[in-house]
């Protein structure tokens, strides 16, 4: 009954998205996703934005961190959430390395996000990252800007903290934000960031805010399919909040298969096919006569 209310939804555009600020409509709401099972769930649930993040590498892949996952595996995994076809907006995420060397590289490898069914694409960094910005806006291709927490230079930044915890460094994420917003992106993430640094910078936001560990105060909220579904081992982030316990209940599932097996109660009868009584026993004739 979710799933078929999710159909009749009108697809969510970035304009659309844009237009949401100060509309007065309830917060949007971004959730990742990784696959086509994922992203039907999260439209189904009625999600403004999927975003096809660079987090699949430790989610999805087994990394360490988002440093691992390159172009080609962001084309892949947008493609499969793409060809669920959700009404939600599809946002794909810019890897490492994959706008920070030219501006034709940068275009080609927004343009493959786009090709394979991304409607935005996000990239992390402030100021230092506007001529990337603009040169993917320069090829009208919508995109989502993130600051404070970016994990892919977690490493410069001294690990996977909150950003912005004093005078020098608000300024500077303030700074960042009017610039991502003055060059023209849709929105923006503020990622782990004090709520009230970003109490501060919202009166002078004229796109939505999208937050993850950023208060309250925002124009929506983002979170991780895997972490907000408990598919992952360990609490998470601060601001990770679990809504159910999944990994436990595909564990519990899968050990009751494994007991059934093993006790020989799976596959029951109802679980094969049957194969007519004359064509069986023309089957053992022939065996019997080799």
């Amino acid at each position: 009954m979710v799933l078929s209310a999710a159909s009749k939804r009108v697809a969510v555009t970035a304009p659309a998205v844009a237009a949401r600020k100060g509309s007065g409509e309830p917060p949007l709401v971004m959730v990742t996703a990784y696959d086509a099972p994922s992203a039907r769930a999260v439209d189904a649930a009625g999600a403004d934005m999927i975003l096809v993040g660079d987090s699949v590498a430790m989610v999805v892949l087994g990394y360490d961190d988002t440093l691992q996952v390159t172009i080609d595996d962001m084309v892949h995994h947008v493609g499969a959430v793409a060809r669920s076809h959700p009404a939600a907006l599809v946002v794909g995420d810019l890897p490492w390395l994959s706008y920070h060397v030219s501006r034709a590289e940068t275009v080609h490898n927004a343009a493959s996000l786009v090709r394979a069914g991304a409607g935005a694409v996000k990239l992390e960094g402030g100021a230092k990252r506007i001529e990337s910005v603009r040169a993917i806006l320069d090829a009208e291709i919508p995109v989502m800007g993130h600051i404070g927490l970016t994990p892919q230079t977690a490493t410069a930044l001294g690990g996977y903290k909150a950003q912005g915890k004093t005078a020098k460094s608000a300024i500077q994420l303030c700074e960042d934000a009017l610039a991502l917003q003055a060059v023209g992106c849709f929105a923006i993430v503020f990622e782990a960031i004090p709520s009230a640094l970003t109490g501060e910078i919202m009166p002078t936001m004229a796109i939505p805010v999208i937050g993850i560990g950023a208060g309250p105060s925002t124009d929506g909220q983002v979170l991780v399919f895997h972490d907000l579904l408990g598919i992952r081992e360990g609490l998470g982030a601060r601001f990770v909040k679990r809504y159910a316990d999944l990994l436990d209940a595909m564990a519990t599932g899968v050990s009751a298969f494994a007991a059934d097996v093993r006790g020989r109660s799976y596959p029951a009868p109802e679980h094969g096919y049957s194969m007519p009584e004359e064509e069986l026993a023309g089957l053992r004739a022939a065996l019997q006569g080799s």
